[in-house]
């Protein structure tokens, strides 16, 4: 039986309100997590600890197996001590292009807030992040600080780009935007966790990674929520301008995160065609792909993989599957 218009419109308004109130609800809750549990910087990491005082040989910093360069030959065969200190700077690399994916964010934040109305819960939330992702800056830039290496984070071609093209994203097209920081966000998070699974890093990067784990939960739940929320309502055509654009953005933030860079091989002595190596062997393909799982299985859900985006999924290795039907 065909329903009546009005009947029919009624009922999409009604699913419309239940799926905003579900929101609201959810980022009125993640506003009192912020409260109840949150770190400052420098208060929640006893900086000075001598358990957490920084030797570059030491091998808890040494890379583990799944990390795209530390499954090569030449960093196997390397001595204790290089391997050491090769991954006290990639830990320190990650660090640093962290806090400016961050800085990226919170300047994307401060514009979307810049534009809401009075009452909105995402005012009060995403200030509460933004000065989440401050401490977690201060928090990464004073391990980097410590290091004593030189370490670079973004290539500054990159670096250029987002500044002129990602950040206005929050105001133009905010729905990109919150897949931009799912594909910062993500593949750290992913790495993070799996370290902590596995045991074993030295102590100050594993205070620093629980902290992060911790407060980027939240951060990941928002911008989840804000696409499953948003995208429905989005048009054919704007859905298409999320699609197709989405794995370029993510492919180049999860290679960004996971692949060592061509500073850092400089820094390090790691022959080029060993870098080549690490972006293509089996460790670093497998660690970009399962990296965004959830992010793919998020646009499976909403409908935001059709047969141009797939194309893009695969071509930028981030396409898997079995994770994409889930």
């Amino acid at each position: 039986m065909i329903l009546p218009m009005s009947l029919t419109l009624d009922e999409e308004h009604r699913s419309e309100v239940a799926t905003a109130d579900a929101f609201t609800a959810l980022v009125n809750r993640l506003s009192r997590q912020s409260v109840e549990k949150h770190f400052d910087a420098y208060a929640d990491v006893a900086w000075d600890s001598p358990e957490f005082a920084i030797d570059p040989a030491d091998p808890r910093f040494e890379l583990w197996a799944g990390e795209p360069l530390g499954a090569t030959a030449w960093y196997r065969n390397q001595s204790p001590e290089v391997r050491a200190r090769i991954g006290l700077h990639r830990w320190g690399t990650a660090m640093r292009t962290g806090w400016e994916f961050e800085n990226l964010l919170q300047r994307g934040l401060l514009r979307f807030v810049f534009h809401l109305d009075n009452g909105r819960s995402e005012f009060r939330y995403l200030h509460h992040e933004i000065v989440e992702e401050s401490h977690h800056s201060m928090m990464f830039q004073e391990f980097v600080n410590r290091t004593g290496l030189p370490v670079r984070g973004m290539p500054r071609i990159l670096k250029l780009l987002a500044e002129t093209f990602v950040v206005p994203l929050a105001t133009l097209h905010p729905t990109l935007f919150f897949t931009f920081v799912l594909g910062g966000e993500d593949p750290i998070d992913h790495i993070q966790r799996q370290r902590l699974r596995e045991g074993g890093t030295h102590p100050l990067v594993d205070r620093i990674t629980k902290i992060h784990v911790t407060e980027e939960a939240r951060h990941l739940s928002f911008a989840r929520h804000y696409l499953k929320a948003e995208v429905p309502r989005l048009s054919w055509v704007q859905r298409q301008l999320v699609a197709v654009p989405a794995p370029v953005l993510l492919g180049i933030m999860a290679r960004l995160m996971i692949h060592p860079t061509r500073s850092f091989g400089r820094a390090n002595a790691v022959p080029r065609a060993v870098l080549l190596e690490s972006r293509r062997n089996e460790a670093g393909r497998a660690l970009r792909r399962d990296s965004l799982a959830k992010v793919r299985r998020l646009f499976g859900e909403l409908g935001l993989i059709n047969p141009v985006s797939r194309t893009l999924w695969k071509a930028f290795g981030i396409w898997d599957e079995a994770p994409a039907r889930g």
